[in-house]
């Protein structure tokens, strides 16, 4: 048996017993193992009954052996009760293992890539999918939480300008009764219990809402909020279903923007604006 080098791959020449015609088998040192090779032998020769490879010093090599990793030393062949000494082609010692091991290294590099891309894509197809399945989901919940939501802001601007109304309609009341009705020693008592009894309205107001200090803008989130909930009870609006479904949608975007994210694509990150 020989070995030679043939358009950079090792070529093994073995006799095979059956019909005494001598074999060439082509080896891959990256890809392929040692059971790969002795089961090519057996495949093509129904003869073999037995094929085994062991080290110049007497210990059996593991089928899972790479190729590339038994081509550094001497190796005995054995085919049934033959054995072949086989001396492969020795290049620099150092330099043709650093070698093989940077084409492994690259060749599973590539595989890793190619193997993570295709399975980023997949991912990123399902993602796609979810979302438009959760946002035909929530499309009619939508469509209805934009009516409540333009009713409800209806009916607390017009509170909100009935407030100002009201309180405009005071004003003139009681300027007419201090100026023209009566005087303002009369009207001083008035206006100081109407003041007095608006800190009590809005002590009562902290009392049942509970917030921190009055602020109108919370005031009228609160109206909106009112009117909106009213509205859901009366048409049915599924208030807490509609919320998970948006968190779904968040999540799954937000999964899907990391997913996208360059560093997982194995590109180069963007480059720091300064």
């Amino acid at each position: 048996a020989t070995i030679a080098q043939s358009h950079g791959l090792p070529v093994i020449s073995v006799p095979l017993p059956s019909r005494r015609e001598v074999c060439r088998f082509t080896l891959r040192p990256v890809t392929s193992t040692v059971g790969d090779f002795l089961q090519n032998i057996r495949n093509e020769d129904l003869g073999v009954d037995r094929a085994t490879i062991h080290s110049t010093d007497g210990c059996r090599v593991a089928s899972s052996t790479l190729i590339g990793h038994l081509l550094t030393n001497d190796f005995m062949l054995t085919i049934n009760d033959k054995s072949y000494p086989i001396s492969p082609p020795h290049k620099d010692g150092v330099e043709g293992t650093e070698s093989l091991d940077e084409v492994r290294s690259l060749v599973g590099q590539l595989y890793t890539r190619f193997d993570v891309g295709h399975h980023q894509l997949l991912q990123e197809q399902a993602l796609e999918s979810r979302i438009d399945g959760l946002r035909v989901e929530m499309e009619p919940l939508e469509k209805l939480k934009k009516e409540m939501s333009l009713k409800a802001s209806r009916r607390t601007n017009m509170l909100m300008w009935g407030g100002l109304a009201f309180m405009a309609g005071q004003f003139g009341v009681l300027a007419r009764l201090t100026w023209w009705e009566y005087s303002w020693d009369i009207m001083e008592p008035v206006t100081y219990f109407i003041t007095y009894g608006t800190a009590i309205i809005m002590y009562g107001y902290f009392l049942l809402t509970q917030q921190v200090e009055y602020l109108y803008p919370d005031a009228r989130d609160r109206v909106f909020l009112k009117h909106f909930h009213r509205q859901a009870d009366s048409k049915k609006f599924n208030i807490d279903k509609y919320n998970q479904l948006c968190d779904e949608i968040a999540r799954a975007q937000q999964d899907l923007a990391r997913l996208r994210d360059p560093l997982q694509l194995n590109l180069p990150p963007e480059p720091i604006r300064t």
